[in-house]
């Protein structure tokens, strides 16, 4: 049989699985988000003023909505590729709405403060914590949607190892967001991709070797 029938056949048979599956992606992420939510309540914990900040600072508000918009479309594009008729196509620049907000953030950032407090906001306060929480976080989400992935019969492994990295990357940076004080647009350029990066390889290799059919 062809590799084209075979994948066809696939499809055909999974449509009518494709609630159970779709399920499975859902119950999958939420696990590894909840672990990760209580690992990181157990050790760090949200910031002390985190509700004043939610109504008083539209930098901290904005880092929520910049990773956010990265999960979200991660996570869209993980549950169609669990199926292995799915084409993401045109729906891969959704992921491009991440990258997007945050250089408006940073041109905002660089029109509204002074030149010489540019360096002490992108450098932080902990940016080395930054990228070892970050993938630490990331790791309990990654390896539930792997073990999703593997539910479904996803027809390119490593790109859905890769948005799966990129899944678990934008809820751990989530959940470190309401931890650190660091709220710079700048600050989340030069330190929130490394982790994010990192994770997206790490998906992107494993998912090459597991997720193959």
């Amino acid at each position: 049989m062809k590799t084209d029938d075979l994948i066809n056949a696939i499809a055909a048979d999974a449509k009518s699985v494709e609630p159970p599956i779709a399920q499975t992606v859902a119950i999958a992420v939420g696990v590894g988000a909840l672990i990760s939510a209580v690992l990181f309540l157990w050790t760090i914990g949200i910031r002390d003023n985190f509700a004043e900040s939610m109504v008083s600072s539209l930098r901290f508000v904005f880092k929520f909505v910049l990773t956010l918009s990265l999960a979200i479309p991660a996570y869209v594009l993980v549950r169609g590729l669990s199926r292995p008729d799915f084409q993401p196509g045109k729906k891969l620049w959704f992921l491009a709405l991440a990258p997007a907000l945050l250089l408006i953030g940073i041109g905002l950032e660089l029109l509204s403060v002074p030149q010489d407090e540019w360096h002490a906001r992108m450098m932080g306060h902990n940016s080395v914590a930054c990228m070892i929480v970050i993938p630490l976080l990331s790791l309990a989400p990654l390896a539930a949607v792997l073990y999703a992935l593997r539910r479904g019969a996803p027809s390119n492994p490593a790109i859905g190892g890769a948005v799966g990295g990129l899944l678990s990357a934008g809820i751990g940076a989530t959940l470190y967001a309401s931890h650190r004080p660091d709220d710079s647009p700048l600050f989340l350029a030069a330190w929130y991709p490394i982790g994010i990066v990192l994770m997206t390889a790490i998906g992107a290799l494993i998912g090459s070797r597991i997720l193959r059919w």
